[in-house]
């Protein structure tokens, strides 16, 4: 297993924070299951940039930290939904300010990132 040189700074709220919420998609699956997005299919149509394996590896990271749980329905085939938890509903404030944020200062971004890199 892989063992960090530098040890975390986990007294950190911005640390923890970052830790959970940092995936380029993570807020983006947040936000979507928030919106009433719950199987796993619909997330990426959804989030039609992002690779599936990618969506389902933070999907996993997402339940491992306890932000969205997972409720499988029996029966073939079989149906996955995905859930906020009530501390995953504690991120929706943050998710909205960033999004607030960025629709806010799209102009000027738009202005710095070069061309192709959208």
């Amino acid at each position: 297993m892989y063992e960090r040189k530098i040890p975390e700074d986990l007294e950190c709220g911005i640390n923890i924070a970052m830790k959970v919420l940092s995936g380029k998609w993570k807020p983006c699956i947040i936000d979507g299951i928030n919106r009433g997005i719950r199987r796993p299919s619909e997330l990426h149509m959804h989030i039609d940039a992002a690779a599936p394996r990618v969506i389902n590896m933070q999907l996993r990271e997402l339940e491992e930290y306890g932000i969205i749980c997972k409720k499988v329905y029996p029966g073939l085939p079989l149906k996955v939904e995905y859930y906020l938890t009530e501390i995953g509903e504690g991120t929706l404030p943050v998710i909205r300010a960033l999004d607030q944020w960025g629709n806010e200062n799209r102009e000027h971004v738009m202005k710095v990132v070069p061309q192709g890199q959208e």
